[in-house]
């Protein structure tokens, strides 16, 4: 990913910023500036809880290139408590079990390196298991 690129959805990536719908209400993740809703123009920025559930879950044993050192690894649809659904990965799961509902929170973690190990570190939003 280009640098450029990586530093415009830092907001979204590292806090979990959409919009929210200034007709409608609707809370709208990852940012669209039309609302899937209504139709209407959604500009205004919107900072989610970053608390939710899982929906569904699913691990991947064979990691697509770049991620393989992450294999296995548990990725998850998760609803947000305001509404819209996101995908990630989840952490900090110490050989817990994971479930349809468990409730989870949104962490700043490292996602992965980009080139050599002298390239960019990629951080981004994980869920973590609530205690």
């Amino acid at each position: 990913m280009e640098v450029a690129r990586h530093w415009r959805l830092k907001k979204q990536r590292y806090s979990l910023v959409g919009e929210v719908c200034p007709h409608c209400d609707s809370k709208i993740f990852p940012p669209r500036d039309i609302c899937p809703d209504c139709g209407q123009e959604a500009k205004e920025l919107y900072s989610f809880s970053g608390r939710g559930e899982v929906y569904s879950f699913t691990t991947v044993y064979d990691a697509p290139a770049g991620y393989e050192e992450n294999a296995p690894y548990t990725v998850a649809l998760i609803k947000l408590n305001e509404g819209p659904m996101v995908t990630a990965q989840l952490t900090d799961l110490e050989n817990r079990q994971v479930e349809i509902g468990t409730p989870v929170e949104m962490v700043t973690r490292k996602l992965r390196n980009d080139g050599d190990e002298r390239g960019m570190l990629v951080y981004g939003y994980k869920f973590r298991p609530r205690v």
